[in-house]
């Protein structure tokens, strides 16, 4: 290009419209940081699994991290926040930045049932999150350590009349769904007299039903089940209303007389309230391209989870809502309470 002396040549300014005008937007409108900040995700996510490793939301979390990873293209990394069945983990979520890049697995536990069973939530489980999607559900179990010798329900709740206060059952932790599980089943079986021992995650609990310091264990069906393939412990019963495709040995509380033994939990992916709309889509939208994928789905049913296909955000919020209205109740009818 070639100027005369009348026509001075053109500023940095007088090329930078130019380039605007050919793309059509407005470059010097633009903040700076607008170049940098990219499309969601640009950065590794965090996934607070409010458990301690081993336990079923922990196994669960990391299949889901690990295909998140797969699809978004960046690190998702599971951050294990155990204690208080679940709070401290819910309670550090709530309170984050809500930019999608620190997300929770939360369950019918959390979500649920700690709302009934704490005086003083550290959460609101309504009000602070966001929900993404139902990841699937599970069917808990009671078990037994082979020593124990009993081999179903009804032999269990005979030992236990025998021996009223000496027996024990180890769970997740005071006030989650794996102890209101085996209270519910005391208080079915005839106001059972036996002792709970809470811990900090499923993890911990059956390691310690594993080595024959605790008898009993109500965990999840998921968690339970390979130990009693290995014959380390005995599956009673597990807690859903049908066998489960992976189990079919393994018979319901129903089929063994229990008929209002039914326990179960869920994975919800959850953000901060306030998650940006556009991040929850995206979100949602791997979950439903991993539930595309059958090889997915045979991962999840191998770890005794049904996946949930076609949990959109907001038939995620009504299943929380609706856990709430059955599992409120039967908090009220046991009286458990945070210990």
């Amino acid at each position: 290009m070639r100027f005369n002396k009348k026509t001075p040549p053109p500023t940095r300014r007088d090329v930078i419209k130019a380039m605007a005008a050919c793309l059509g937007v407005n470059l010097l409108s633009m903040s700076p940081g607008s170049f940098a900040q990219g499309q969601y995700p640009n950065k590794s996510i965090r996934l607070v699994v409010p458990f301690a490793p081993g336990g079923s939301t922990d196994i669960l979390g990391r299949r889901i991290a690990q295909r998140l990873t797969n699809l978004l293209g960046v690190s998702v990394v599971v951050d294990n926040r155990a204690g208080a069945a679940g709070a401290i983990g819910c309670a550090e979520v709530a309170q984050s930045n809500p930019d999608g890049y620190t997300l929770l697995i939360g369950t019918t536990g959390t979500h649920a049932i700690n709302p009934f069973t704490m005086s003083n939530p550290s959460y609101d489980a309504i009000k602070d999150f966001a929900p993404i999607a139902l990841l699937g559900t599970q069917p808990f179990s009671l078990a037994v350590h082979p020593s124990l010798g009993v081999n179903n329900l009804n032999e269990l709740a005979i030992l236990a009349k025998q021996q009223p206060g000496k027996l024990s059952y180890a769970s997740a932790g005071a006030g989650g769904i794996a102890h209101l599980t085996a209270e519910l089943f005391k208080q079915i079986a005839g106001n059972l007299d036996i002792v709970h021992i809470p811990y900090k995650g499923g993890g911990p609990a059956i390691q310690d039903v594993l080595a024959g310091h605790v008898p009993i264990i109500s965990d999840s069906f998921s968690t339970t089940y390979p130990y009693h393939k290995q014959g380390k412990l005995k599956v009673l019963a597990m807690t859903g209303t049908t066998r489960s495709k992976s189990a079919p040995d393994i018979p319901t509380a129903i089929e063994q007389g229990f008929t209002k033994f039914t326990s179960g939990t869920s994975g919800l992916l959850l953000a901060p309230a306030k998650c940006p709309t556009s991040v929850i889509e995206t979100l949602y939208k791997a979950i439903e391209r991993s539930f595309n994928d059958p090889a997915f789905l045979k991962e999840l049913e191998a770890i005794a989870v049904d996946p949930s296909v076609g949990f959109t955000p907001e038939k995620t919020a009504q299943f929380i809502k609706s856990e709430m209205n059955k599992w409120g109740p039967v908090v009220k009818e046991t009286g458990t309470k945070m210990e």
